[in-house]
């Protein structure tokens, strides 16, 4: 039997949202991690009525074990870098081989902003409800990054939203958000594909397309 929750990214936003509507009178901004939070994220933001905006992490691997995750930087109106201090003290990781790799790494998030959002302005989250939004979580690494750069912007209220996770992963995550909203966390748990009938990889002008669409939504408002 599959273990299917949700027919598409589409669905588990709407049904993410129904969780979420209590913030609808609470200054709602909703974040998402691209690419795959995206379509669940238009989905929350279009039933809160809320602006939407993408938050961008990228991993910063460790010295020749790339995917070892040393930290990652998050983009906002002031870049934030987070780091995992064990792996650095483990490795003896040098400050000058971080700097180069935030630089990198922040490159590349600045490319994909626009390509992705073109210029359009950030929403500031400072004493809004700050709702992060993901098609699912796996690890929380990402997440984490996330959350601790968007706390520093001061929103009112730090909310972490998810269709499906695991459940030690959500119990990692809960000290890092004011509160975490997951509809599902089963045991088992390999690929956060397998809880979804259709699970697309999506390139970079859906994104483009997509968020395209928010902007049009949002200034029809």
């Amino acid at each position: 039997m599959s273990p299917a929750m949700f027919a598409d990214r589409e669905d588990a936003g709407r049904q993410l949202a129904a969780k979420l509507l209590r913030f609808r009178d609470r200054d709602p901004v909703v974040l998402a991690l691209p690419r795959g939070g995206v379509p669940v994220a238009m989905q929350v933001a279009a039933i809160l009525q809320a602006p939407m905006d993408l938050i961008l992490v990228r991993k910063i691997g460790a010295p020749g074990q790339p995917e070892l995750a040393l930290g990652a930087v998050v983009d906002g109106e002031t870049s934030e870098l987070v780091i995992n201090e064990d792996v650095k003290r483990m490795l003896q990781v040098s400050d000058a081989y971080i700097e180069q790799a935030k630089a990198r790494q922040l490159e590349e998030i600045e490319r994909r902003r626009k390509l992705w959002l073109g210029d359009r302005s950030r929403i500031v989250v400072k004493n809004k409800t700050a709702l992060i939004v993901d098609d699912g979580i796996a690890t929380g690494a990402t997440v984490r990054a996330a959350l601790h750069a968007v706390r520093r912007a001061r929103p009112a209220h730090l909310v972490l939203a998810a269709p499906v996770a695991p459940p030690d992963t959500i119990e990692s995550l809960r000290e890092d958000a004011d509160e975490v909203v997951c509809l599902a966390t089963p045991a088992a748990f390999w690929a956060i594909s397998m809880f979804y009938e259709r699970f697309p990889q999506l390139a970079d002008d859906e994104v483009s397309a997509l968020m395209d669409q928010v902007a049009g939504a949002h200034s029809a408002a």
